[in-house]
């Protein structure tokens, strides 16, 4: 697909979601269309993502349906639960929300609020996430350590692949926010990792590869070199208390 035919598609999604807001969100103060396909990069497969916000809301809520051909994700709220939703993803350390209203197109009648609470999300997005600290990061640290572990021995091709397709988030999370970068999910995480260091996106790639085919001693060496910078192997020593309400009374 060329560039002209991506800001065509790009024009179509952008008044299927004005569609969207008018007919199925009465009421909205203003919504926020984003989502690769906005930004002139998406294709015909691409979703539009759509964060609508009315004045006040009992409760939140999300829902999908398809508009002239896009599938549409749309994710409703007014100010407090829009605010609930950036803070929660902010802190942690993948800023969907904040990323949808601070790259998506403002559109409805309240344009002011809209630019307050966006400049507010571009703010956040621009600080970077929080240091990895506490339970969180040692969770992470033992998960990446766990899983590395399990690539040491000798095991099928089969084995490996599927233990490279677990560890590749938690390493990529370790990889990102250790370097003080947001993270991200699914094809997010590599997308970030290249726009932050592409040597390291590559070394990443091409490590993962060789795992996802059963060979699993470059990736295993790459997650043993994150480790050391984050003090080494967490395993002895690692504890998590399960929630007080964790009990069944039969």
């Amino acid at each position: 697909m060329d560039d002209i035919q991506k800001n065509i598609l790009a024009e179509r999604a952008l008044a299927a979601a004005r569609r969207c807001v008018a007919s199925r969100y009465v009421g909205a103060a203003f919504a926020y269309a984003a989502g690769s396909i906005m930004r002139g990069e998406g294709t015909t497969f691409s979703d539009i993502d759509l964060v609508v916000v009315f004045p006040s809301l009992e409760r939140a809520w999300r829902e999908s349906f398809t508009e002239d051909g896009f599938p549409v994700e749309v994710f409703v709220h007014d100010p407090q639960t829009l605010a609930h939703y950036l803070h929660q993803d902010a802190d942690s350390g993948y800023p969907i929300m904040a990323n949808m209203v601070a790259t998506g197109c403002i559109m409805g009648s309240d344009i002011d609020s809209a630019r307050v609470i966006q400049a507010k999300a571009a703010s956040m997005l621009a600080a970077g996430p929080k240091p990895l600290a506490g339970a969180d990061y040692d969770l992470l640290r033992y998960q990446v350590t766990d899983l590395a572990d399990d690539l040491r021995g000798t095991r099928p091709p089969e084995e490996i692949a599927a233990i490279a397709a677990l560890l590749y988030q938690k390493l990529a999370d370790l990889m990102l926010l250790g370097r003080g970068v947001w993270a991200g999910r699914g094809k997010w995480a590599p997308r970030l990792m290249r726009e932050f260091d592409a040597q390291l996106a590559a070394e990443f790639d091409a490590a993962f590869s060789l795992a996802a085919a059963g060979d699993g001693t470059r990736f295993l060496a790459l997650a043993d070199r994150e480790l050391a910078l984050h003090g080494g192997r967490y395993f002895e020593g690692f504890r998590q208390d399960a929630p007080l309400e964790a009990r069944r009374l039969e």
